[in-house]
């Protein structure tokens, strides 16, 4: 039992200060969270509706939006040592609010996870047709992913590793061998491609592409040994991932015509193409499971008092994210990005109001981490916290006025610090908490 904790990453416990890793390993893995396919994808879709200079700006404000959330959260999951369904049990969720936020976590990382599997069997099925059908490809690579992120932290640093130059380097190979037949100016002046959008949707678009990546920073700030660590990996991975990748994914865009990023890539360089989609695709997808695993395992210890091992639910959402690949979610990549950029912002702005405003909970998370525990009990629903939720992520969506990602988090702060000035945050019944045995270590620091 001693090693409990540690051999399972610690998906209901906090990390021990043994386990915490140097912050350049961290800063590589966010790298590659954040300049993944995805990005290009993002890009190209922002090229293809907008000009250049139109498509920076939306970068640039979504990015902002992105790396304020990240940092504050993050620094939360780091002084605490807890992911973030976890934590959201003592800011603002009760056990109840933060099963449903593991629950919302799962569901849309697996979508993510979902997309990223069906790009790269497009990509597959394309180069080498008639090989293995769609589906399979789906499934083969889903299951590889699922392997990795089996082993768990340091297998996935592994792979960052190994994967991240590799994509940077064929990226850089991909866009010269592209863009070399084109104009540079030609295509920051052009016109957009496509039917175009405004700034305002474009920004949504690229926070709804990272939003749940920012809300569960903590999963992987947690690892982190200050909070300089935390702000430093942040601002230099989010911000080269979302414009070198994200502004080549908008000229080639516009290079090219088109908003298919896997065939614009994949017909430039071949066999290179295939490397950059598998490599691109690797590093953001190990991410989107792990964090979808721990999201339902929380959920699942909450809704049924089981406590599942991340190992085997690792194995079996990987297998239902591959069958949804299968499924052809990548046809509804936009939607589903525009949903996530109002549905998730709220809860990172609860989970700030409580621990730094609010703090009706605080002072139990506070005296036991000075010991290296979870808090003996935790409040079982917190009402007011999934008004207020709710409220705001409507707002976001349907209030089509500046960027909704930022209406829905402004309201959600705003409204749970006003409920909590007027005594309405309060917890409606009280739960035991399972503490998760770790091996002999020293309390988490401060």
């Amino acid at each position: 039992m001693a090693r409990m904790a540690h051999a399972d990453d610690f998906a209901l416990s906090r990390v021990t200060p043994d386990a915490q890793k140097h912050w350049f390993g961290i800063a590589v893995q966010r790298f590659g969270q954040v300049s993944a396919l995805s990005q290009f994808l993002l890009g190209a879709t922002l090229g293809y509706a907008m000009t250049f200079s139109e498509a920076f700006l939306a970068l640039l404000l979504g990015s902002i939006i992105l790396e304020v959330i990240m940092c504050i959260v993050g620094i939360i999951g780091q002084k605490e040592g807890l992911n973030t369904a976890l934590l959201a049990r003592w800011t603002g969720f009760g056990e109840i609010g933060a099963s449903l936020v593991g629950l919302a976590i799962g569901i849309s990382l697996i979508g993510w996870f979902g997309i990223q599997s069906a790009i790269s069997a497009e990509s597959l099925d394309s180069l080498l047709p008639g090989l293995m059908p769609m589906w399979a490809w789906s499934l083969l690579f889903g299951l590889a992913v699922t392997a990795i992120v089996a082993v768990g932290f340091v297998g996935m640093q592994w792979l960052a590793n190994i994967t991240v130059p590799l994509f940077l380097v064929l990226v850089g190979w991909s866009i010269i061998t592209e863009l070399s037949n084109h104009s540079i100016g030609d295509l920051i002046t052009s016109p957009a491609p496509g039917p175009t959008m405004s700034v305002w949707q474009g920004t949504a678009i690229v926070a709804g592409g990272l939003i749940v990546g920012a809300i569960i920073t903590a999963d992987m700030t947690r690892f982190n040994r200050s909070k300089a660590d935390v702000v430093k990996q942040t601002v230099v991975g989010v911000s080269l991932g979302e414009f070198v990748i994200g502004l080549s994914g908008v000229l080639l865009a516009h290079a090219a015509q088109s908003g298919n990023i896997v065939a614009i890539v994949t017909s430039s360089v071949g066999l290179v193409g295939l490397i950059i989609v598998i490599t691109g695709t690797l590093k953001i997808n190990d991410w989107n499971l792990y964090s979808s695993t721990l999201g339902l395992v929380n959920f699942i210890s909450t809704a049924f008092g089981k406590n599942l091992h991340r190992v085997s639910t690792t194995i079996v959402l990987g297998v239902v994210g591959s069958i949804l690949a299968a499924a052809g979610i990548l046809s509804q990549f936009t939607g589903f990005l525009i949903i996530l950029g109002v549905v998730f912002p709220p809860i990172a702005g609860i989970m700030v109001a409580e621990y730094f405003i609010v703090r009706r909970w605080r002072g139990e998370l506070d005296a036991s981490r000075a010991e290296g525990r979870l808090p003996a009990t935790a409040p079982r629903l917190v009402p007011v916290t999934l008004v207020v939720w709710l409220v705001s992520a409507l707002v976001g969506y349907f209030v089509t006025w500046g960027i909704p990602a930022i209406s829905s988090l402004v309201l959600s702060i705003v409204l749970y610090t006003v409920a909590g000035k007027l005594g309405w945050v309060r917890g409606v019944g009280e739960a035991t908490t399972a503490q998760v045995p770790v091996r002999d270590a020293a309390p988490v620091a401060s």
